[in-house]
């Protein structure tokens, strides 16, 4: 299992939400004729029993024994997973994961809540607001957890022809805790592309602490204790849009890699 940095640009706005691993033509067959991609329906968000399908809370979980401790978050190793975290520039704080398999991402962060109100609602019309600001479209559908936003930006390819990104966001409201997760490339688009993320994303355990923090904190997370650095690499590559907070947020830069050991 892969690790590897990211660093965080400042004062980007959380309108950069699309990830990079999206990209696709505007009349992609993915796409489908009228141009709009669809999930196939799901449970409303009432419907989805997080306590019995995940994510869970440290609490319900006996043993942290077999998971990658990141501080907030405990993940499921898997053959051929890369795990990247992406630190803010400024302050050296590692404010996201992302886990990288089969050529799609799910970015991960996890943030502060109350015991009685919950984020994700408010949370998905700000990203519709965001997307929009930038001439982007969305789409409130009923998905594998509930209700989720599939969001579409205007962008360019490499060749200069024009397209747009892709991203698919999902949210859960655990206990004080609520859980973000960002699909990008096939898995964004295609469901069949999405089944191995999708039962990470359920395998994520949730480690909220104690400690008294205002709703949208970003709970924090930290590099496993049994990774060592690696060689730089050249010059770092701008990430359009991953990593970016309910309140706000800036672009992330991806750094050097390091290497998982034990």
């Amino acid at each position: 299992m892969a690790f590897g940095f990211g660093k965080k640009k400042n004062k980007a706005t959380d309108a950069d939400q699309a990830p990079e691993a999206v990209a696709a033509p505007t009349d992609a067959g993915a796409a489908g004729a009228a141009g709009v991609l669809r999930l196939p329906p799901g449970p409303a968000d009432e419907a989805y029993d997080r306590a019995l399908h995940g994510p869970l809370d440290e609490s319900e979980i006996t043993s942290t024994e077999g998971y990658v401790d990141l501080g907030a978050l405990l993940v499921t190793p898997r053959e051929g997973l890369s795990l990247r975290l992406e630190v803010e520039e400024n302050t050296s704080r590692v404010i996201a994961v992302t886990l990288d398999l089969n050529g799609s991402s799910l970015q991960l962060q996890a943030f502060a809540a109350s015991r009685s109100e919950k984020l994700w609602r408010d949370i998905r019309e700000q990203i519709g607001l965001s997307v929009g600001s930038q001439g982007g479209e969305i789409e409130i559908l009923d998905g594998t957890f509930g209700k989720e936003v599939l969001a579409k930006v205007p962008a360019q390819g490499n060749d200069g022809s024009k397209g747009f990104r892709v991203a698919r966001f999902i949210g859960i409201d655990g206990p004080r805790w609520f859980l973000r997760g960002v699909l990008g490339g096939e898995a964004a688009m295609k469901p069949e592309a999405a089944g191995e993320l999708e039962d990470l994303f359920r395998g994520v355990v949730v480690v909220r602490g104690e400690t008294p923090l205002p709703p949208r904190d970003l709970l924090l997370l930290r590099l496993p204790k049994d990774a060592v650095a690696g060689p730089q690499p050249g010059a770092a590559q701008t990430l359009p849009g991953q990593g970016v907070p309910p309140q706000g947020g800036e672009q992330l830069r991806r750094g050097p890699e390091i290497t998982a050991i034990g």
